[in-house]
């Protein structure tokens, strides 16, 4: 078996992968909380998880990946006060088109999918293991876990307990014995969602969901957990937390991984921030080029920080229509071996990538640059979708286009040829309003100036 290395949170270290059980691989990744569009950022780890389940599809015979939705949360509350949408129209409204949009970036949907809503029987039951072990305690119709109760809470992150108590707010909760004791359920105000349970009516914290999950779906300990950096504390520390006092010291995941974050111009890429671009808002400037955006998301090491751009995915563009060209006629055959070799190093695909455009050099590698490619999730889609012809090529004076720019092009011949002068006065009018001349030559070809 070939051996995989992946970079484990929780011994800071690159580690060997060895599996709890060869025949059968188990990965959970945290999802989104389905009220609003998910930005680009959201998307990194859904790209990054994805290529490793692809990997670990191709070594292992057996692979269960599951991604929760989080349904129910205080951001959904507020988002459903402030449209006056019911809850569940908002969510069933959020997660298809989060599933569309990552769809579109050649992501798979993984094995289990599991809402929160739906296992909020399995949460009452793990918080009422916690409370009966000594681990979590009741408080004014909040259940609480009390973090001194755990010797070695902190491994994750490296925090130490005693500097979390001592560093909380002076303004604590009155219902917390200690102030970093966090909240397993939440009472709910007759307008709120709620359930019942033997601390009255009220609903699950954030945290207590994924460790529910995992245990019914995936067993107590699992292979391997992943997420954005910013789940390493609190939200995983906690799921440690809760599912090893329950279990009695078992491990939850035996692996932890985490991806960087996406960056605007050096800063954390984040809604507080208003930062952010949407892949919604994406997949409308760049039609039927969601690969791009996958590919520029996999140029850089997941477990670096990347600064986003939309020149990044026009050069995956120009890249992607490269090797389409390549691979057109082509049957996939086996991935080469030197881009197994950089998957399997913790995922390093930038070397990935950088062996694909070695094997692009040959035209005779065709086969192996398509086996190769699909390994990342990319060169799965139709190569006419990427010939050269939606591609402006740079010249004396001009530049190139790509994406949503490059189709309009197209639809405007296509008006030209049709006679609907409107329409292409109107794409022409489009493209001036941005400082740009579309310049129309006597063999029929269209050339784009800046003014």
């Amino acid at each position: 078996m070939n051996t995989i290395s992946i970079y484990n949170t929780l011994i800071n270290d690159k580690d060997v992968f060895i599996p709890i059980d060869p025949n059968h691989i188990k990965m959970y990744v945290c999802g989104p909380t389905v009220y609003n569009y998910a930005h680009v950022g959201n998307a990194r780890p859904v790209v990054v998880f994805d290529t490793l389940y692809r990997l670990l599809k191709h070594d292992y015979a057996k692979v269960t990946y599951a991604r929760n939705i989080t349904d129910i949360d205080d951001k959904i509350i507020e988002a459903s006060l402030e449209t006056g949408e019911d809850i569940s129209v908002i969510t069933e409204k959020y997660t298809r088109i989060y599933e569309e949009d990552m769809g579109a970036l050649n992501a798979e949907l993984p094995d289990i999918r599991p809402k929160a809503t739906e296992y909020v029987g399995e949460m009452i039951a793990l918080i009422s293991d916690l409370v009966s072990k000594g681990h979590a305690y009741e408080s004014d119709g909040h259940v609480l876990f009390q973090v001194s109760t755990m010797d070695d809470y902190g491994e994750l992150s490296g925090k130490d307990v005693k500097d979390l108590i001592a560093g909380a707010r002076v303004n604590v909760a009155d219902y917390k014995r200690e102030g970093a004791d966090f909240v397993l359920w939440k009472p709910s105000a007759p307008d709120q969602p709620g359930w019942d349970s033997p601390w009255g009516r009220g609903r699950p914290g954030w945290h207590t969901e994924c460790s529910a999950m995992i245990k019914k779906e995936l067993g107590e300990t699992i292979d391997i957990h992943g997420g954005g950096q910013d789940l390493i504390f609190p939200h995983h520390e906690n799921e440690i937390a809760q599912s090893k006092c329950s279990h009695d010291g078992a491990n939850l995941a035996n692996y932890w991984m985490h991806n960087g974050y996406l960056t605007v111009n050096g800063e954390k890429m984040s809604k507080s921030l208003g930062n952010f671009i949407t892949v919604h808002e994406l997949l409308e400037e760049y039609p039927n080029r969601g690969e791009a955006i996958r590919l520029a998301l996999l140029t850089s090491h997941y477990k670096q920080p990347a600064d986003f751009s939309r020149e990044a995915i026009t050069q995956a563009e120009k890249q992607l229509c490269r090797w389409y060209k390549i691979v057109r006629n082509s049957e996939e055959t086996k991935p080469a071996k030197a881009v197994l070799e950089a998957l399997r190093d913790d995922l390093n695909t930038p070397k990935a990538i950088m062996e694909l455009n070695q094997l692009a050099k040959d035209s005779k590698n065709a086969g192996e640059l398509k086996a190769s490619a699909k390994l990342l999730g990319l060169l799965l889609g139709n190569a006419k979708n990427w010939d050269s012809t939606h591609v402006l090529k740079a010249g004396a004076g001009k530049f190139e286009l790509t994406g949503h720019d490059a189709d309009l092009l197209v639809r405007r011949k296509e008006a030209k040829v049709n006679k609907d002068w409107a329409k292409a006065d109107e794409i022409r009018d489009d493209f001036d309003s941005r400082g740009l001349k579309l310049v129309d030559n006597p063999d029929g070809t269209t050339s784009v100036e800046k003014k």
